[in-house]
């Protein structure tokens, strides 16, 4: 989330509608039921699978004899509540957060409430894998195949996160060329299975010629690989262009005996120590420079000793004896220049943990790692690089596209990760989802959301007041209002059939009493305060309390006031929303329109939208400021009430656009190559340069996620901020 002063401040930043919505909850089922439903209906068959095949499938699948000790080892270190011969669902709803590399920062979390199911074409299934005796988060199952043989199908997220596995470029959506320690020109190509929210890739072949040894144990998948030796790691600098970067770029080779899986996450900032000065008179120095940034790589591997002890890092060295200089005292005061902090080493240390070798580097800021793997020796590949976004364009899935380059504004180069979506092709659908399931308070990451939502990708959406987790825009879903726009800010609408509609949106209520007087309903369920009266409908939840102090609360029901209540003091009692009506809260001023509107009166709300083409479309989400109409800048931050600061700022930016072929664009926009991220006028520019006709800019800096299919796109999640809403994508089964 960008960051701005706080919202309520500055401006910046039915009981039955409930009921819709929870049967909308209780309508989704696992992922994996949903791949076994979908596995057993629609799918066709592969060339590998046999519809014939009826005889029961094994539960293990050796790809490599030799690894049997081993492997029996990593069974008896799983849950002891999960055995062979469980097939039935989790008695209790996992961890949405799974550890992943190492715990290192990668999420691939997975929804509650999950059940699994057998049916007689699907093996096995579940959401989780044992890789090398750490049990991580993921989606998986097996199913038979050729001559009793049984086929595994990995989800690409956890294929690509987990193991380290290059996605090349595809325009065959049912296939996935991949590069694993092997050639780039000629790519192993793995099946795809588009099921439910998720793409499966057919590992069998892939995990047999890998020397994988390969278990099922309840919903886990148990993975072996062979064990793998660190023979060296070496550091060397790389000849850069400097008409391209300043930068001296650095390349990290570590070489190994054997392909592993690998994965690499970006830490926390790390705190520069000073160097100690031996004159006490001796300024120290204030960096003008931002701070490095931790990255991790972990290897499933064992580094050779000799390297250990060459990355272990020296304990600092003890500040000097400082001894009066008398000289220095008789003598006129000279100005001192500091001392410059001494230079990080870019390897900060070497270790092992539980059998995988851990490289901890250092990497100033505009920098990031790039990582490639070669064959022939197998070897890692560290670029350090100013511009280290690989440039990709898959064809994810019918009508979905997922692509990322590079888009020059001038002389600076922004690193654009995006999708392209037909929501006209293959029954592809988009959706607003927000974080809470029993109301409008609450934020979560969003991958968290997607995969409750059983969303096939995803973006996060408007604003929202960080501290006390409430909407601060327009959210409509099936043409009904869960939170209303303010400040006549930017905002998407769009219906079922692929057509969308961009403006800046505002919603006049109404409240009309028996005599026809009329009072404005200012705000919809919103976390923006001013004076005047809000509306709080069941949708915001089942309770509400006040947000500022002394207010007067009635209570209508059946279109009749049925209670005054007094607010008391900002988040005190709590006040039951009734099923069947909403609540009023008049704030300030217009808590003197409480005598107008006495218990036992009747009335009713006019609503309007502005303009009123916003009426026509069931779904919206409102953020801004609007970039494009027509293929023109339109941006009004000002207008729309931004802050300057707010205008100025250089971060990530998320967006959404539609182009002239009626295609949806959902962007991420992350830091220039050597710099910060665009401001808003660059996201415009950089809008319109990509072909968008249309265009709003979302809520940005840590909240900026792009979701696909159980993984975020655009950063590590562990860099991911918890966010209120978004806009899904959901595939509707034909």
């Amino acid at each position: 989330m960008v960051k701005k002063p706080n919202c309520c401040q500055s401006g910046i930043s039915d009981r039955s509608a409930r009921r819709k919505h929870r049967r909308f909850f209780r309508a989704t089922v696992s992922p994996i039921l949903f791949t076994v439903l979908y596995l057993t209906t629609t799918c066709t068959t592969n060339a590998q699978e046999s519809p014939e095949t009826t005889k029961s499938i094994p539960r293990f699948t050796s790809h490599s004899p030799a690894l049997t000790a081993d492997f029996s080892q990593h069974i008896e270190n799983l849950s002891p509540n999960l055995s062979p011969s469980r097939g039935e669902a989790l008695s209790s709803p996992p961890s949405l957060v799974g550890k992943g590399a190492g715990g290192l920062g990668f999420v691939l979390a997975f929804p509650h409430d999950v059940k699994s199911q057998a049916l007689p074409s699907v093996a096995s299934s579940g959401n989780q894998i044992s890789l090398n005796g750490r049990t991580l988060s993921a989606t998986w199952f097996q199913r038979p195949g050729k001559a009793g043989q049984v086929t595994t199908h990995l989800s690409d997220g956890a294929f690509r996160q987990l193991i380290g596995v290059n996605f090349l470029n595809s325009s065959n959506w049912a296939t996935q060329p991949i590069q694993w320690f092997s050639s780039v020109t000629k790519p192993l190509v793995l099946a795809t299975r588009l099921l439910g929210a998720y793409r499966y890739l057919d590992i069998t072949n892939f995990a047999q010629t890998s020397g994988w040894q390969i278990q099922t144990n309840g919903n886990i998948l148990v993975i072996a690989t062979p064990k793998a030796q660190v023979t060296n790691i070496v550091q060397s600098q790389q000849p850069s262009d400097a008409s391209v970067t300043p930068v001296q770029q650095t390349r990290i080779l570590v070489d190994l005996d054997r392909p592993t899986p690998w994965q690499v996450a970006q830490g926390s900032v790390i705190k520069k120590i000073p160097n100690p000065s031996s004159d006490p008179d001796t300024p120290t120095p204030k960096s003008t420079v931002p701070p490095n940034r931790e990255w991790t790589i972990t290897l499933d591997g064992i580094a050779d000793p000799v390297l250990i002890e060459r990355y272990t890092p020296q304990p600092p060295a003890a500040p000097p004896t400082l001894l009066p200089n008398l000289l220095k005292q008789l003598l006129p005061a000279t100005p001192t220049q500091p001392i410059p902090p001494a230079p990080q080493p870019l390897i900060q240390q070497v270790e092992v943990v539980k059998n995988q070798t851990i490289i901890s580097l250092s990497i100033p800021f505009g920098l990031s790692p790039q990582v490639s793997t070669v064959a022939n020796p197998s070897r890692l590949i560290i670029d350090i690089r100013p511009d280290p976004l690989q440039e990709r364009d898959i064809a994810w899935a019918p009508g979905l596209r997922w692509r990322q380059h590079y888009v020059n504004l001038g002389t600076e180069r922004f690193p654009v990760v995006w999708l392209e979506v037909n929501p006209r092709k293959f029954g592809l659908r988009l959706k607003p989802m927000w974080a809470s399931h029993d109301g409008l308070v609450g934020t979560a990451p969003l991958i968290q959301t997607a995969q409750r939502y059983l969303a096939l990708a995803g973006i996060n959406g408007g604003y929202f007041n960080r501290n006390n987790r409430l909407p601060l825009g327009a959210i409509r879903r099936d043409s009904q209002w869960l939170s209303g726009p303010i400040l006549n800010r930017g905002a998407i609408a769009w219906n079922d059939s692929g057509q969308f509609y961009f403006g800046r949106l505002t919603l006049e209520e109404t409240l009309i009493t028996a005599n026809d007087q009329r009072l404005p309903i200012l705000f919809l369920n919103s976390g923006y305060v001013q004076s005047g009266v809000a509306r709080y409908t069941p949708a915001w939840g089942s309770t509400y309390t006040p947000l500022t102090d002394n207010e007067i609360i009635l209570v209508v029901e059946k279109d009749q006031i049925t209670n005054q209540l007094p607010g008391g003091k900002v988040g005190g009692m709590a006040i039951p929303i009734p099923q069947n009506g909403y609540l009023l809260t008049l704030r300030a001023n217009a808590a003197s329109a409480a005598s107008q509107l006495p218990i036992g009166g009747a009335v009713s709300i006019s609503s309007a939208t502005t303009p009123a083409d916003f009426s026509r479309y069931p779904h919206i989400i409102g953020a801004g400021p609007l970039l494009l109409q027509n293929r023109q800048i339109v941006l009004d931050a000002k207008g729309e009430k931004f802050s300057n600061a707010f205008i100025a700022e250089k971060a990530v930016r998320s967006g959404i656009c539609t182009t002239a072929t009626g295609t949806l664009v959902i962007t991420a926009v992350h830091n220039r190559a050597g710099g910060y991220g665009p401001t808003l006028a660059e996201h415009a520019q950089l809008m319109q340069l990509m072909g968008c006709v249309d265009a709003l800019n979302l809520d940005g800096g840590s909240s900026t996620s792009l979701y696909l299919g159980g993984q975020l796109l655009d950063r590590s999640p562990s860099t991911a901020a918890r966010v209120h809403n978004g806009i899904g994508i959901f595939l509707q089964p034909r």
